[in-house]
């Protein structure tokens, strides 16, 4: 098999970004824009030692699960990669992803009893799914094409060329008219797009968002400079010498805007393909806009991290809070919280939700949230979380009876798994947006005790190849596990060894003194007070690890409730 060649051939398969599947001679061959049941005839455009990349050339016989794309962009742009699917099939496909990659990748056993059926998007009044006009955010780059004209729009598949777009049905429909009025205020301006090559230019992308209850908008232009200007101050074609303010012509055009309530800057001067630089400067309206998901209400700043699909973040949280079953006492980690979007809603059942984020102002956004909502048993922290975690843990011992991760899509680290293994806590909640990922990091937990007890996916990004997904891991029991009917006559017991066990130590010391205490410190204080445990009880992993020791307050509260119980 060569390059340039042509071949006919029948799609089987979904890859795992969602290009269809065939097979020439036995090699897999990856053909973008197809599905499977076609029959295609393809030209090689990349021919490896095992498998092949294939264009589309004609479709000879279409499958029963292609559709017609809304948008004529479809298969030119990188976003929506299976708007040619029916949404059925690419729901059952998302489905069957999260499973493979669970049972192949994380070793999971009897997966089919595990997996609940794919949350997808329910249909509108007109019958269509809602896997269009869902998003909330979007991030438009901005150049000049070879022609001189500026064009807005979204990078074409594998490159960073922009496909100049009037309507993206993914987006609000507010963004079509924003990115129009954008587009003649920087031609009339001369405001000059950034050019990647060079590292000239000022306007590299176009952010909006949107909250899909409220109706605020924001719009913010990242510059690579720190002030928005024109070519000499001028109008395109005018003679006019006067200094003209274009941030004041930004703000006077987009103030008409349905909703308009933010307008800002973002600097970001560095040779990069990062979007966002960490300073923005607000040049109208407010710094954030609000949103709501179930009957928590967020403020939303340029650089939060916030789900783009917020009916379906509703399912999807919800999802989480099922999972993590509190009942009102317990301590709850979220890392990876962002401005506390699954903090706040976990903390409506919890006793104490602790969230960790390491950017800055999403953690400021966080606190701003929880006071908006009159939340006060949240506390969060600026951090990695694979740093913070282990630094609170060996600090003070901080015991966790639920933790909720969720990650970006490059997965947890692999410190923050270790430390939640020895932390020990009941549940462990994982929101993913990427399966393989989720199953390296559950192949992780299980070395650490934990097994998957449930899994649901949720389609947060119809017509894309993404897909979320909800796993909840438990504390494995012992397999096992023999029943001895023994006589207590035949036993000569201690007055210690007949007492409390350790949970109801544990409860004694919340109740009584309000204090949480794990199941290692009470080992430590029984020790010291002579009460012998199991020989390797809680014993450090190698001789180098660090064991936090037991606070002097929580010491004495042990010691209460092991007088309490006559064990001392």
């Amino acid at each position: 098999m060569e390059k340039n060649q042509e071949f006919d051939i029948t799609i089987e398969d979904f890859g795992d970004n969602g290009e269809g599947i065939g097979h020439i001679d036995g090699m897999a061959v990856f053909v973008k824009d197809t599905v499977p049941g076609d029959e295609a005839r393809i030209k090689i455009v990349k021919a490896k030692k095992n498998y092949a990349y294939g264009r589309l050339m004609k479709l000879l016989s279409p499958s029963s699960y292609r559709v017609e794309p809304i948008c004529p962009h479809a298969r030119r742009c990188g976003g929506c990669t299976l708007m040619h699917v029916s949404y059925e099939k690419q729901l059952a496909w998302k489905q069957d992803r999260v499973r493979n990659c669970l049972k192949r990748i994380g070793g999971v056993e009897d997966i089919d009893d595990k997996m609940e059926p794919i949350i997808g998007m329910q249909p509108g009044p007109d019958g269509r799914t809602l896997a269009v006009r869902y998003r909330n955010k979007a991030q438009f780059p901005v150049q000049r094409d070879k022609d001189g004209r500026i064009v807005i729009g979204f990078y074409a598949g594998r490159t960073h060329s922009v496909i100049d777009t009037d309507v993206c049905y993914l987006q609000a429909e507010v963004n079509d008219e924003i990115i129009r009025k954008l587009r003649r205020f920087m031609e009339e301006y001369v405001v000059e797009p950034y050019n990647e090559e060079n590292h000239t230019g000022l306007v590299r992308h176009i952010l909006t968002r949107i909250g899909k209850r409220t109706g605020e908008v924001m719009v913010c232009l990242v510059l690579n400079g720190r002030e928005l200007t024109g070519k000499q101050g001028k109008r395109r074609n005018s003679s006019q010498e006067k200094y003209i303010n274009v941030e004041q012509e930004l703000v006077r055009c987009l103030q008409d805007i349905p909703g308009i309530a933010s307008i800002c800057l973002n600097i970001n001067e560095e040779k990069t393909n990062r979007i966002l630089g960490e300073q923005c400067r607000t040049i109208w309206g407010q710094d954030y806009i609000t949103d709501y998901i179930g009957d928590v209400k967020y403020q939303i700043s340029p650089l939060s991290f916030y789900q783009v699909n917020p009916k379906q973040t509703e399912k999807l949280y919800a999802k989480a809070l099922e999972y993590a079953d509190l009942q009102g006492q317990e301590t709850v980690w979220d890392l990876y919280c962002g401005i506390g979007t699954i903090s706040l809603f976990l903390a409506q059942k919890a006793g104490k939700v602790m969230g960790v984020e390491v950017v800055p102002q999403a953690i400021e956004d966080a606190r701003n949230n929880a006071r908006l909502n009159g939340i006060d048993n949240v506390e969060f922290f600026v951090g990695k979380a694979e740093e913070v975690l282990p630094a609170r843990y060996e600090k003070t011992g901080e015991y966790a009876d639920v933790i909720v991760v969720d990650p970006p899509r490059k997965g947890c680290d692999k410190a923050a798994l270790e430390t939640i293994i020895r932390m020990s806590p009941k549940r462990v909640v994982y929101v993913s947006c990427d399966p393989a990922t989720l199953a390296r990091d559950v192949k992780i937990l299980a070395t650490g005790g934990y097994e998957v007890k449930r899994v649901c996916p949720v389609d947060q990004f119809g017509n894309s190849g993404h897909v979320e997904t909800v796993v909840l891991l438990s504390q494995r029991k012992p397999d096992d596990v023999i029943e001895v009917e023994i006589e207590l006559g035949e036993m000569d017991l201690t007055s210690a060894e007949s007492k409390a066990t350790y949970a109801e130590i544990k409860d004694y010391v919340l109740k009584e003194h309000g204090l949480k205490v794990s199941n290692l410190y009470i080992s430590q204080v029984k020790r010291k007070c002579g009460i012998e445990v199991g020989e390797n009880y809680n014993l450090p992993k190698s001789e180098d690890s660090r064991q936090p020791q037991c606070p002097e307050e929580k010491e004495k509260a042990i010691k209460d409730a092991l007088d309490h119980f006559g064990m001392i």
